[in-house]
């Protein structure tokens, strides 16, 4: 009986198919690139440029960043920040709503919303601040989006 639990997935697609199934199933995105070094270091970059006092959000990261990138992604690359002499401040990255999405994963539960307290971020009762008050975008990024806005009403 274990022999034929542990090999359920085989049996599985032989039986599906009629024969052994071949293929990779990835779990990757269309068009994300491999989670390379590279992959990685970009969203650090970004992220390093975030000053003091302002927020960027998983997905305004990756619209920045662009193809292959979502808002998954990037809360699965600032969970792994690694801790060298760059001090990531991978706190400067929140959920949408205003919220840290770190409870739980950090000690003490609410290190990142301290982080940010401690450089002026308000937050209210429920754990949320005024995230438009705090966003930051890169300048080169708000200038091509104004520039593309202003072609499609030209």
């Amino acid at each position: 009986m274990a022999r034929l639990v542990a090999n359920a997935p085989n049996n599985l697609q032989k039986t599906m198919a009629g024969r052994e199934d071949k293929r990779l199933i990835s779990n990757s995105a269309p068009g994300r690139p491999a989670d390379e070094p590279s992959f990685r270091e970009r969203a650090y970059e970004l992220v390093l440029r975030i000053p003091a006092g302002k927020v960027m959000s998983y997905g305004s990261v990756a619209r920045v960043l662009g193809a292959g990138y979502d808002a998954r992604a990037i809360g699965n690359i600032m969970h792994a920040t690694p801790k060298d002499e760059r001090n990531i401040p991978w706190h400067r990255v929140i959920n949408s709503q205003g919220g840290c999405s770190t409870a739980g994963l950090t000690t003490p539960p609410d290190l990142q919303q301290r982080l940010l307290e401690a450089e002026g971020i308000v937050f209210n009762d429920k754990g949320r601040c005024k995230i438009e008050n705090y966003l930051w975008t890169p300048p080169e990024y708000e200038a091509d989006e104004q520039q593309q806005q202003g072609s499609l009403f030209s």
